[in-house]
C-alpha cells in the first residue's frame, strides 16, 4: 500500500496537543499539512537564506484530553512524529531544502522551553518500522499500537505517564551517589518543573566536558583483560565469529582492524573515536564496533567475553561505572523497552529486544498516543 492511516491521540491532561509529521519521500523533504492529509514539499530557500519559515501550516491540532485525529501519510523514510503541548513546534528551512528541527541542546532554540517529544518511523514498500527513542532525551511519553492487515495488534507502551519525573529522580539520586554529574542531565522549565532528561551524549553537547574521564578505569580494566584472553564477537552476519586481543593500546581483530581506547563520549554516542564512521572504515569494523560499544554502555565486557551471544539482560548495568541514564530508562519504561543509546538493539540472538520497536510488512492502522500509554 502506498498510504497509511495513523490515529494520533492526546492522552495527556493538556487542553491542546499538536502533532507534526516530517521525513523524506521520493519527492524530497516532506511535512504533513495541518489538514492531516496533504503532503507539503517545501521549496529550497535562496542561497544564504537560513532559518526561513516553512510557508505552510503543518501543526496538526489533536484537541483536548482523549481527543484524536486520523491522518494519512505516503511512503516516508527517516520519518518522525512530533508532539508538543499547548503550542505548536517551530520548524525552519535552510537551503537544500534542509529542515531545521527542534533542538534539546540549544538554549537559543525557539522550542527550548516547550514540552515536546517524538517517535521515529520508516514506511516503505517493504514494511512499516517504528520505535520510541530516548537516545537524545526523555520528555513526553509516546506509545503506539500497530494493527496489520490480518488483524493482529501489537503494542509498545513506552514511558508511563510519570516516566519523566521518575527518570529525573533516578538521575538525581545517581548524581548524589557517585558525584559524576548525572543530575546535570535534568533540564527544568522556566516554571521550575521537569522539562526533559538528556542522554549523556546530548548532555555533553549542552555541557562541554561533562563525563570526561568517567569510563577510564573501566576501559583500562577491559583492555588489560583482553591482553590475556580472546574477546569473541559474533557479528550475527556473514563474518561470523571474530576474535580480538589487546596489542599495545588497541584491541586488534586480525585481518579486520583494531579499536583504541574510547572516551566516555565515544561510548555514549557510539559513533566517534574508535567507533567513528568514515572513509576507510569497513562494514565489518562498524559491525564489531556496534557490539563493543553496546557492551561498554551496559558494562558487561569484564564479565562476558562472548559478545553479544553470551549476554543476559539481567547482567546489564551492574558495574558501578556504566550508562546509568540507560539503566534508569529501562527501569522506568514499561516492559523495559525503548532505545536509550544508539545500539540498544544489539543483543543475543535469542534474547528479548530492548529497543522498543515494531515492524510489519502489511500494516493497516498505526495508533500513536502522547501521554498515558495505550
Amino acid at each position: 500500500m502506498s498510504t497509511l492511516q495513523i490515529i494520533l491521540r492526546n492522552n495527556t491532561s493538556s487542553p491542546t496537543v499538536y502533532a507534526h509529521i516530517t521525513g523524506t519521500t521520493d519527492n524530497g523533504l516532506f511535512l504533513l499539512n495541518a489538514d492531516g492529509q496533504t503532503a507539503y514539499h517545501p521549496a529550497s530557500p535562496a542561497s544564504g537564506a537560513t532559518m526561513q519559515p516553512l510557508g505552510a501550516d503543518c501543526a496538526i491540532n489533536l484537541g483536548g484530553p482523549g481527543a484524536s485525529r486520523t491522518v494519512t501519510i505516503p511512503l516516508v523514510y527517516g520519518g518522525r512524529i512530533w508532539f508538543s503541548k499547548e503550542k505548536p513546534l517551530n520548524f525552519f528551512l535552510n537551503p537544500g531544502p534542509s529542515l531545521v528541527e527542534p533542538s534539546p541542546t540549544n538554549t537559543g532554540d525557539a522550542n527550548y522551553d516547550l514540552d515536546w517529544g517524538f517517535c521515529e518511523f520508516t514506511y516503505n514498500t517493504s514494511q512499516l518500522y517504528i520505535n520510541v527513542s530516548y537516545v537524545d532525551f526523555v520528555s513526553l511519553p509516546v506509545s503506539f499500537s500497530l494493527e496489520n492487515q490480518s488483524g493482529q495488534v501489537r503494542k509498545v507502551a513506552g514511558m508511563p505517564s510519570d516516566g519523566l519525573d521518575r527518570v529525573c529522580q533516578g538521575l538525581e539520586a545517581q548524581g548524589g551517589a557517585d558525584h559524576a554529574g548525572w543530575e546535570k542531565l535534568v533540564i527544568k522549565s522556566t516554571r521550575g518543573t521537569n522539562l526533559r532528561a538528556l542522554s549523556p551524549n546530548a548532555g555533553a553537547v549542552l555541557i562541554p566536558g561533562l563525563f570526561n574521564g568517567y569510563y577510564q578505569s573501566y576501559v583500562d580494566a577491559v583492555w588489560a583483560k583482553y591482553a590475556n584472553e580472546d574477546l569473541t564477537v559474533n557479528t550475527q552476519f556473514t563474518w561470523g565469529d571474530v576474535k580480538g586481543r589487546t596489542k599495545g593500546d588497541q584491541i586488534v581483530f586480525e585481518g579486520v582492524g583494531g579499536f583504541s581506547k574510547p572516551s566516555a563520549l565515544d561510548i555514549f554516542s557510539c559513533n566517534s573515536g574508535p567507533f567513528g564512521h568514515g572513509q576507510g572504515v569497513s562494514e565489518e569494523m562498524l559491525n564489531i564496533g556496534a557490539r563493543i560499544s553496546a557492551a561498554l554502555n551496559r558494562s558487561t565486557l569484564l564479565t562476558n567475553s562472548v559478545q553479544p551471544e553470551g549476554e543476559k539482560v539481567a547482567t546489564y548495568y551492574q558495574n558501578a561505572v556504566t550508562n546509568h541514564y540507560s539503566r534508569i530508562c529501562h527501569e522506568v519504561v514499561v516492559a523495559g523497552k525503548g532505545y536509550a543509546f544508539p545500539y540498544d538493539d544489539v543483543g543475543a540472538s535469542n534474547s528479548e529486544d530492548q529497543s522498543g520497536f515494531l515492524n510489519d510488512p502489511a500494516p493497516k492502522v498505526l495508533t500513536v498516543a502522547v501521554g498515558s500509554p495505550l
